[in-house]
């Protein structure tokens, strides 16, 4: 199975300024993605989407290859990320190289491991799934047996419909999030059905040690912590 790993870095963020280039203990954020997908033995190829010549330089001299520049209409805050897969699919096959799947990696996990790339892409090619997207235990007060919707004059009602909740935390079902650290899909789901998804989704549970979004400072400095420890 060919893989394409695709790491989207723009330029323009808002909520840490820069941050896909910001030193990070010692090194530039988008380096620590750069290594884990570089180290990754499933991936075919690893190529860095962004619109920033800076970001590319930076990406260039950490491995990654930038074979193109994305369009600045597609780096905007608003742009969502799967026209940014979709023409980064688009660019390559016009240059004559077609992949079997995709593998997204958004810069904004450092502690991402190689092992996990692989792990979620023998978890696709072995379940025949559509795609594999990294998930996260849901803690027991946030499970949708015990989430209530809330009206505007205050009057709530379980999110899943039932009538009663399940009274002890202990007969809970196992309930998980996805933490955005990995998603593969396969290119047909990308390319012909127009999401990330498909309908047969496999989870892959990640260790919560190597999970982190960075999207504010306070998330920084977590990031920070952890990598220092």
């Amino acid at each position: 199975m060919k893989v394409l790993g695709i790491i989207p870095a723009r330029g323009g963020s808002k909520g840490v300024p820069r941050k896909n280039i910001r030193v990070l203990c010692g090194k530039p954020l988008l380096a620590y993605t750069a290594e884990a997908a570089l180290a990754a033995r499933k991936l075919t190829r690893v190529i860095l989407s962004t619109e920033d010549e800076e970001i590319a330089e930076v990406g260039r001299h950490y491995g990654l290859e930038v074979p193109f520049l994305r369009p600045v209409e597609l780096a905007q805050d608003t742009t969502p990320t799967l026209p940014v897969i979709q023409h980064a699919l688009e660019q390559l096959e016009t240059m004559g190289e077609k992949f079997d799947a995709v593998c997204l990696l958004q810069p904004t996990n450092p502690l991402r491991r190689a092992e996990d790339i692989d792990n979620c892409i023998d978890c696709l090619e072995a379940t025949g799934a559509d795609s594999v997207v990294s998930v996260l235990s849901v803690p027991a007060e946030y499970n949708p047996k015990w989430v209530y919707w809330m009206t505007d004059d205050g009057k709530i009602s379980l999110s899943t419909g039932e009538n009663e909740p399940i009274p002890r935390r202990q007969d809970l079902p196992a309930a998980f999030h996805r933490d955005g650290t990995i998603y593969v899909t396969r290119r047909e789901i990308i390319r012909e059905a127009g999401n990330l998804y498909g309908s047969k989704i496999q989870g892959y549970k990640i260790d919560s040690r190597y999970s982190i979004n960075i999207d504010t400072e306070a998330d920084w400095l977590k990031a920070q912590a952890a990598i220092s420890l």
